[in-house]
C-alpha cells in the first residue's frame, strides 16, 4: 500500500522529505556514472562486468527513490536538479591519481554522505524512511572494493601507509560537504536536528561524532589508520 502524506501536512515535513530524497537520488545518479567510469578503467574484464552491473543497479535505486518524490506530490526532475552539483568540489578536491585510490574513494568518501542520509533518514515518515535505508543498504560495489583493497595492501605496507593518508583526506572533505549540507539546506538540516534529538543528541556534535565512527570502522576493516 502506497503511504502519502496528508494534504494539511505537504508543507514543511514534506519539503524536507522531498529534499532528502533528492540528495539520495543525486547520489545514486553519481554512483551510476561513477562506476561506469571505474569499470572502463578497471584492470580485469571480471572487475569491469561486476562494476557495470552495480551502476545498473544504482539507476534502479535512484529510480525508486524519484518515484517515492512522485507519490509525495514532487517533481522529481526538479527536486534532482537542486543538487545536481553537491559533489562537484568534492570530486575536484579528491581526484584519484591510481585505481586503488578510486575504490577507497567510492568505499569511504561517498560513504559519509550516505552515511548521513541514513541518518537523517531516521526522521522520515515510514515509507520514505524503510525506502532510503534499503537503497542506501546495497553493499555489493562496497565488498568489491573491500575485497580488492584487502588483497592489494597485503603485501604492500607503501601502499598501506598512502591508504590511510588518502583516507584521512577523504573524510576531511566528506564532513565538509555534510558541514556545507547543513548550513544550505534548512530541509535537511531539520531533519538531522530532529534525528539527533530523537537520539539524545547535542545539535550537530553527535552527527559528526557519528559520521567519523562510521569511517574508522571503514578504515578498520580495511586495516588501515583512520
Amino acid at each position: 500500500m502506497t503511504e502519502t502524506l496528508p494534504t494539511g501536512t505537504q508543507t514543511a515535513q514534506s519539503a524536507d522529505t522531498l529534499e532528502l530524497l533528492g540528495l539520495v537520488a543525486q547520489l545514486e545518479l553519481v554512483a551510476f556514472a561513477r562506476l561506469a567510469s571505474d569499470a572502463a578503467l578497471a584492470p580485469t574484464l571480471a572487475q569491469r562486468l561486476e562494476l557495470t552491473r552495480f551502476a545498473a543497479t544504482s539507476v534502479e535505486r535512484r529510480d525508486r527513490v524519484l518515484a517515492r518524490v512522485a507519490e509525495l506530490g514532487g517533481d522529481p526532475e526538479a527536486v534532482l536538479g537542486s543538487f545536481a552539483h553537491v559533489l562537484d568540489d568534492f570530486d575536484a578536491r579528491t581526484a584519484p591519481s591510481t585505481w586503488w585510490e578510486r575504490l577507497l574513494t567510492a568505499y569511504v568518501g561517498y560513504g559519509v554522505a550516505d552515511d548521513f542520509c541514513r541518518h537523517a533518514a531516521t526522521s522520515l515518515d515510514e515509507q520514505s524512511r524503510v525506502l532510503v535505508l534499503d537503497v542506501l543498504g546495497d553493499v555489493g560495489h562496497t565488498d568489491l572494493a573491500v575485497a580488492e583493497l584487502d588483497v592489494a595492501r597485503a603485501d604492500d605496507e607503501v601502499l598501506v601507509s598512502r591508504l590511510a593518508l588518502w583516507g584521512r583526506r577523504l573524510v576531511g572533505e566528506a564532513l565538509g560537504v555534510v558541514q556545507n549540507l547543513l548550513a544550505t539546506r534548512p530541509g535537511l538540516a531539520r531533519l538531522a536536528a530532529a534525528a539527533d534529538g530523537a537520539q539524545g543528541g547535542d545539535g550537530t556534535a553527535r552527527l559528526f561524532g557519528e559520521l567519523t565512527a562510521q569511517h574508522t570502522r571503514r578504515m578498520g576493516r580495511l586495516g588501515l589508520t583512520a
